[in-house]
């Protein structure tokens, strides 16, 4: 049998297996089998241009790359690609800039017809840290929770209070405020509570009132020499805290001397 006739014969053949075209003469047949064709491309035609004219011969573009965009610009990208703006969602980022887009979906490069909505994730910057409630700790705890949290130390402030020695009775900030990163406490540390009277140095040499503090479980702090006509050259005229008051053990005094004309 020739290629041809084999080729007529093939079709000849699936209409024979078919009951009713099979009793058909062979023109007949083809129109039932054409007009079958004809029959289906219509109703694809209807359905691809009245009923679901989208899905099927909708226009296509690529997805723009939008990460690392402020959002406005992406924004105005995904306009000009004739897209939309879905969903906007702000999302902490170690490192990218308040506003920045870090994420989009679908991704950059993924075909999808016009109008499409891509959704944007927004860094709102690197995750707040909250200071940590600190109040009771002794210091060189305090300042290892700050550390383990991602804060840091920045000073401690020594006051009289009636807590131990040593003991955090205050943060500045205070606890449950929230800080970026490495931002620095102010921790304000007990020194005891004021149970000392401070001794009067007026007139006393420097060595006297170093000796006469130590006695009484405080102190001597900084000393200033001030040239005044007052009082006896290297003795003491003022002092801080003042003579009488109650102060924490160790409160160091601080003092100011008359100066010496040698000096």
């Amino acid at each position: 049998m020739s290629p041809r006739r084999k080729w007529t014969a093939w079709p000849a053949s699936i209409i024979a297996r078919i009951p009713r075209l099979g009793r058909l003469p062979g023109g007949r047949a083809w129109w039932w089998i054409g007009g079958a064709i004809g029959a289906f491309a219509v109703g694809y035609i209807v359905a691809a241009t009245a009923l679901f004219p989208a899905p099927i011969f909708a226009a296509t573009t690529a997805v723009p790359r939008l990460v690392g965009l402020e959002r406005d610009r992406a924004e105005s990208v995904v306009l000009d690609a004739n897209l939309t703006t879905g969903a906007v969602q702000a999302v902490s980022h170690p490192e990218a800039p308040r506003g920045n887009v870090v994420w989009q979906d679908p991704p950059p490069g993924v075909a999808v017809s016009l109008g499409f909505a891509v959704d944007l994730s927004v860094s709102s910057g690197p995750r707040r840290i909250p200071v940590p409630d600190l109040i009771g700790y002794d210091a060189s705890i305090a300042e290892q929770l700050l550390q383990a949290t991602g804060l840091s130390l920045g000073r401690t402030e020594p006051t009289q209070a009636p807590a131990p020695r040593g003991v955090v009775i205050n943060s500045r900030p205070p606890a449950g405020t929230t800080l970026l990163p490495g931002t620095e406490v102010t921790l304000v540390v007990s020194v005891g509570a004021p149970t000392i009277t401070v001794p009067d140095l007026t007139g006393l040499a420097q060595e006297e009132a170093d000796a006469l503090l130590a006695a009484a479980g405080l102190a001597l702090g900084t000393t200033v020499r001030r040239r005044t006509s007052q009082g006896v050259p290297g003795t003491i005229i003022a002092q801080d805290p003042a003579p009488h008051t109650l102060s924490s053990p160790g409160t160091a005094v601080n003092v100011t001397l008359v100066r010496r004309e040698s000096e």
